[in-house]
């Protein structure tokens, strides 16, 4: 199973993704794909993070893919790239 952030994961939204990612993950999909999102800031990165970690405690590998190119860069900006 595949979960699809929103089509804006941006600072007004982030806490409610967050959250359904957050479920997501112990619903057992482990696969985030970031196909339908073409808006983002740092907001994105945070939840990124905080879902790796929820995955991790839980003892899931979380993939992410189609991260888009902007997101990529904010990822490398804040020097978390190894981290996810």
């Amino acid at each position: 199973m595949t979960f699809f952030p929103a089509v804006q994961l941006i600072h007004e939204n982030a806490g409610s993704q967050l959250a359904a990612g957050l479920a997501a993950i112990d619903d057992g999909q482990t696969l985030f794909s970031f196909k339908q999102t073409t808006s983002m800031d740092s907001s994105a990165v945070t939840c990124m993070l905080a879902w790796k970690r929820h995955a991790k405690q839980r003892g899931v590998k979380l993939d992410f893919e189609q991260v888009p190119a902007n997101l990529q860069s904010l990822i490398v900006l804040y020097g978390v790239a190894e981290l996810l």
